[in-house]
């Protein structure tokens, strides 16, 4: 599990963000959508492992197998490509502009809502069978997560909103620590190591993020679950993917790169 040390795998990091920036928009949907749909299978698996074993530990700490998964395959979330795609035009980097990480992290939003709401199409089939009869328990928690998670925030107003933000934020700098973790290591046991501390860390703390949001979300609508299209939207994946930029690439992306990449200088003895 050779370790790579931080002023290494920051210099990944921009190169990786440049690497993503330049995609052509084929490759960033297909990579994009298979990243929603393997991260909606997981949070479909954590939610079952919760459900059936009444451990939500447990489940938090299996949820991360997605998570590994997806990267290791080369594959994209909105979350780590708000963190290094603007990596790249911060060190000016040729043909990085703006406009390519807002083209980027456009692609990369409904690449992965497409891939979730696949997921969250087959599940609730599968949680129904084929909608024939009503939800059966992991349909019914999935449900009640959408409610608690949209009306629940709205029914406090302002702070609501703020605690909503707050957790997009928190999720986030634990997400992206786990992309950034991925590049500590040369072997595959090390980035998995990685990648699983800071993720099982957001999943059990309930953080809010903006791709597991695009699968539990338009699962519960389709599993009786009482809130709208917008409530959902509202009160939880606009704050949310807000705050996942937020939190990413301020605690994340920048702070890496201003303190291990652009080192300031020295200071002088005597």
């Amino acid at each position: 599990m050779a370790y790579v040390v931080p002023t290494e795998f920051v210099t990944k990091m921009v190169d990786s963000g440049e690497s993503k920036l330049l995609m052509s928009t084929r490759d960033t949907l297909i990579r994009a959508y298979m990243a929603g749909a393997i991260l909606a299978l997981a949070a479909a698996f954590a939610v079952t492992v919760t459900v059936n074993t009444g451990n939500p530990l447990l489940g938090a700490v299996l949820f991360p197998v997605g998570f590994i998964l997806l990267y290791l395959m080369g594959f994209d979330l909105l979350t780590g490509v708000f963190t290094l795609v603007p990596l790249a035009v911060l060190d000016k980097r040729p043909g990085a502009t703006w406009g390519g990480v807002f083209r980027n992290w456009t692609l990369v939003f409904f690449g992965n809502f497409a891939g979730a709401l696949t997921v969250a199409v087959f599940m609730a089939i599968i949680f129904t069978f084929g909608f024939s009869e009503a939800p059966n328990a992991i349909g019914q928690k999935i449900g009640h997560i959408g409610e608690g998670r949209t009306v629940g925030y709205a029914a406090h107003g302002a702070a609501g909103m703020l605690t909503l933000f707050i957790r997009g934020v928190l999720c986030n700098w634990m997400v992206s620590t786990g992309v950034v973790a991925a590049m500590m290591s040369t072997s595959v046991s090390g980035k998995a190591i990685g990648m699983w501390m800071p993720v099982m860390v957001f999943f059990y703390m309930g953080f809010e993020h903006s791709i597991v949001n695009m699968f539990l979300f338009p699962s519960g609508l389709m599993l009786g679950g009482q809130f709208t299209i917008m409530d959902y939207l509202i009160w939880n994946e606009i704050p949310t993917v807000i705050g996942n930029l937020v939190g990413g690439l301020t605690f994340v992306g920048l702070s890496l790169y201003s303190t291990h990449y652009k080192t300031a200088p020295k200071r002088a003895i005597g």
